[in-house]
């Protein structure tokens, strides 16, 4: 068993029974090919709970500031996350991403790129978009739902593939593409709320 699979299993164990998660949809997400997973961002345990609620291995973007730290830098290499530096085009994050996109494999993104203090979804930044223009990955919109305490259950619900044709078509920009994107993680969550 490598570190990613241990990690998952040990963070699956824990987090599933003490936030009450209940996964939605995850057979939207297919099990092979590039796949783009974009989520809303509610806390510091979002990428841990995608981690374990879907059936794929995810690479995921780590603020750089998390790299500084020995420890860290190794946990976080050794499970696949790699550093995005924030509040400017980072080409190395860029060409990493689209790396691990061209070798069929899953990237999670957080498009809102920080955290919401209220729970209310924001606006995602275009590097979402830039990263569904420039592959062929099939993108997952996830709207995690609840907050991280035992009162209430922890919804993580995996929309069906945003259809990138039209898109492409009409030749969106990475933000229109990310607002798309930000609009259907939003549906999600209303609908979940209802």
């Amino acid at each position: 068993m490598n570190i990613y699979k241990f990690a998952r299993f040990v963070v699956a164990v824990i987090f599933k029974p003490l936030y009450r998660v209940k996964v939605e949809g995850a057979d939207n997400i297919p099990s092979k090919g590039p796949v783009i997973i974009c989520s809303n961002h509610i806390s510091n345990l979002d990428p841990p709970i995608v981690g374990i609620t879907n059936p794929r291995n995810i690479y995921f973007m780590a603020k750089e500031e998390l790299f500084e730290k020995k420890f860290l830098k190794i946990l976080l290499n050794s499970i696949q996350a790699f550093p995005i530096k924030r509040g400017m085009r980072d080409r190395n994050a860029l060409r990493k991403g689209l790396k691990v996109l061209n070798d069929g494999h899953a990237l999670g993104l957080f498009p809102e790129g920080t955290r919401s203090k209220t729970g209310e979804i924001g606006r995602g930044l275009a590097g979402a978009g830039f990263f569904a223009l420039r592959s062929d990955a099939v993108v997952i919109p996830c709207a995690i739902v609840g907050d991280y305490t035992r009162k209430t259950k922890l919804r993580v619900v995996y929309g069906k593939a945003i259809p990138m044709d039209n898109l492409r078509r009409e030749k969106k920009s990475p933000q229109e593409v990310t607002d798309v994107i930000m609009e259907e993680i939003k549906k999600i969550k209303e609908n979940a709320l209802i």
